[in-house]
């Protein structure tokens, strides 16, 4: 097992803190949701080909692999999308309250692509507690119900980018070939679906502040986000990183309530709710042993 140290540690939770800080940024910027994409897939995809490039890699690969890749590309870019499109339907926690919901689909989705992998009990036992606080955050926060369900339709995107990414990580091209393929074909998606959201072609420019936090996200949210989560991967038990990861919520809905104040506040059961996610994805392995002994 991967010998893992206090480093190691706060290099990963910086990680998760900056992807819990997206649907925040998704707010500051006074842009659509379509257009935030478009502006942070190009940048983050002029980023990893310069990372490429310094790092003597070659983004020359078959023209098969580009396609796997641009086509995985194009499922992150949907999942932007639809998370930047909940953060203006509703608020920025209630988007991320749904994103945990991710891992239930992953359980679902891979058996069904991976056919070495079957369902668990402990996994569906786990899907019924969370079809329930999911209830639960319906029945207390209905006025929120559209943007809480684009956010459960972006994590189903997030669950199909996860189990195709998942593949592409264990083959042979270096971490940023593979960011630089899947940016350009994120930012494909949102370059197709942008006629049928907004008018017009191409995306609209931001004002300063906007093109401020564009960059914030772009860069430091993708590209050193990514760089960081694969450097300390090789380092870290998986058991760990998926522990961490789902602390993402938690580090949002906190970050939201610090920047919006009381429009971030919701009612005593959405937060039931979310515990409730939260809690059983960060308890999933001792109930899957539990369950499966």
């Amino acid at each position: 097992m991967p010998r893992t140290d206090t480093r190691d540690y706060l290099q990963l939770h910086l990680v998760v803190l900056a992807w819990g800080l997206t649907a925040i940024l998704g707010k500051l910027i006074l842009l659509s949701p379509v257009d935030v994409v478009l502006w942070r897939t190009l940048l983050a995809a002029l980023g990893f080909v310069v990372i490429t490039r310094l790092l003597g890699h070659r983004l020359t690969i078959s023209i098969r692999t580009a396609a796997a890749m641009l086509g995985v590309g194009i499922l992150l870019g949907l999942h932007w999308i639809l998370f930047f499109w909940s953060a203006r339907l509703a608020t920025a926690s209630v988007c991320l309250a749904a994103m945990p919901t991710a891992m239930l689909w992953c359980t679902l989705i891979e058996p069904l692509i991976d056919g070495t992998r079957r369902w668990r009990l402990s996994e569906l036992v786990v899907g019924m507690i969370m079809v329930g606080a999911v209830w639960l955050i319906y029945e207390f926060e209905f006025r929120y119900w559209l943007g809480f369900s684009v956010s459960i339709a972006s994590a189903v995107f997030a669950a199909f980018f996860a189990t195709f990414s998942k593949q592409q990580v264990a083959g042979a091209a270096h971490w940023s070939v593979i960011g630089a393929y899947q940016m350009t074909g994120a930012f494909i998606a949102a370059l197709l679906c942008r006629p049928f959201l907004e008018q017009g072609l191409l995306p609209m420019l931001p004002d300063a502040a906007s093109a401020f936090w564009v960059i914030v996200l772009a860069l430091i949210c993708t590209v050193a986000a990514y760089a960081g989560f694969m450097d300390v991967l090789r380092r870290v038990s998986v058991f760990t990183v998926n522990v961490v990861y789902n602390m993402e919520p938690v580090y949002g809905i906190l970050l939201a309530a610090l920047v919006f104040g009381q429009a971030e506040f919701m009612s005593g059961g959405f937060y039931i709710g979310a515990a409730i996610i939260i809690a059983i994805v960060l308890t999933l392995p001792w109930i899957r042993r539990w369950v499966e002994k």
